[in-house]
């Protein structure tokens, strides 16, 4: 009996000493910094540690970057096999990839399993084997990039709304509802773009100085530098149009509020304002304002940027023909657009470019009658409500 008790305590210490010498291999293989998001891990450290024990050599680096740099809460929660699968796929795509990027460029924008704050979820072997046939033939990344703008969210079927249920809604969130956020278009874009090697980043603003609120678009690296391009907003001219432009080349490098901010995955000195958050995942960013606003062309003192919103009586936007014309009855000087519906972005605002102090007519199809008004200030914004009981909301210029 004696000698049976004897056995079994000899077998639970070294099963004890197993367990201890299995942490200390992981601890003396991997780097300092890691080492101390281990010890963060809680109850969850013994998942971490398998994902480091268990990553193929070749893949090692990447593993230990994610370690080293995820949030907490992923920490305590991510499975080793989430984050096996993650690293494994990533350098699939890598080694399949036409185009070559650099260590850094992979770790940051191709690598990480998420955006900000979105729901964790192995997105990529699915979003993998449908971005890999839209991009087919492709061989840079902006070519890449702008075809699964142009193809996935037709493929996918989701479109701009503010009737999604979050902001900040992972692929399949939004692929299940059809509906999202600036921002879940662009966690979409940016994941189908990392899923085929293509190096890409959420970027944001808090809020414009124009004071319409914020706004989340997409950069991808292409040619030697970042490119941007508005999530299911593509543009045949290429990267670097979009409607945003004009507010971009705006933002204060100097305010928290106004800067333009790229996420990194990498811990920075900066955090990535999530307007749709307080209390997620802490998300770190890079204040890339100067990238707007060093190039912008200045607007004319004389000038006044008119937008324009066309509503129906229950609040509706509607896509319209809209023509600004000066209010001189026998002018022939008119402008001519359609304005934006409920599937563009609620900051995207149909605009011209007026002479400031002179009286303007502007029409729109089911509007019953012209609406006059003085060109006046930098920006001036009109509301057409169109309907049984035409009328006009106009906001103070500034």
């Amino acid at each position: 009996m004696l000698d049976m008790k004897n056995l079994l305590l000899t077998m639970f210490f070294g099963y004890l000493l197993c367990l201890i010498q299995s942490d200390s291999m992981a601890d003396e293989v991997v780097a300092p910094r890691v080492n101390q998001q281990l010890s963060l891990a809680g109850d969850n450290r013994s998942e971490i540690v398998k994902a480091l024990a268990a990553v193929p050599e070749s893949q090692k680096a990447s593993m230990e970057f994610l370690v080293e740099h995820m949030p907490v809460q992923d920490l305590t929660s991510l499975p080793a096999a989430f984050l096996l699968e993650n690293v494994r796929l990533a350098h699939e795509a890598r080694e399949e990839s036409p185009w070559k990027i650099s260590d850094d460029l992979f770790f940051n924008d191709v690598l990480p399993y998420a955006n900000v704050d979105e729901t964790r979820e192995p997105w990529r072997a699915e979003m993998r084997k449908r971005a890999k046939v839209i991009v087919e033939g492709c061989t840079t990344p902006g070519e890449a990039a702008q075809m699964l703008n142009k193809e996935l969210f037709r493929q996918v079927k989701v479109k701009y709304s503010t009737k999604r249920r979050k902001a900040n809604q992972s692929p399949s969130e939004s692929i299940e509802q059809g509906l999202a956020s600036c921002t879940g278009l662009s966690i979409l874009l940016v994941d189908a773009c990392r899923s085929v090697n293509v190096p890409a980043r959420l970027v944001g603003v808090p809020s414009w100085t124009t004071k319409r609120g914020n706004h989340t678009w997409v950069e991808v690296w292409d040619g030697g530098d970042w490119h941007f391009t508005g999530a299911a907003e593509y543009n045949a001219a290429g990267l670097d149009k979009a409607w945003f432009v004009g507010d971009a080349s705006k933002a204060d490098k100097n305010s928290k509020l106004h800067s333009i901010y790229a996420i990194s995955f990498r811990k920075t000195g900066t955090l990535f304002p999530m307007v749709w958050s307080r209390g997620g995942p802490r998300t770190y960013a890079v204040n890339v304002t100067s990238r707007y606003t060093d190039h912008a062309a200045a607007t004319p003192e004389n000038l006044t940027e008119l937008r324009i919103l066309v509503r129906t009586q229950d609040g509706q936007r509607v896509a319209t023909q809209v023509r600004v014309c000066l209010a001189d009855e026998t002018s022939q000087q008119c402008a001519f657009g359609t304005s934006k519906g409920e599937t563009d972005d609620t900051n995207n605002m149909l605009t011209f470019k007026l002479e400031s102090g002179k009286k303007y007519k502007v029409a729109a199809d089911g509007l019953a009658k012209d609406h006059v008004f003085l060109a006046s200030g930098k920006v001036q914004t009109i509301t057409l409500l169109v309907g049984e009981k035409d009328s006009v909301e106009a906001a103070s210029p500034h």
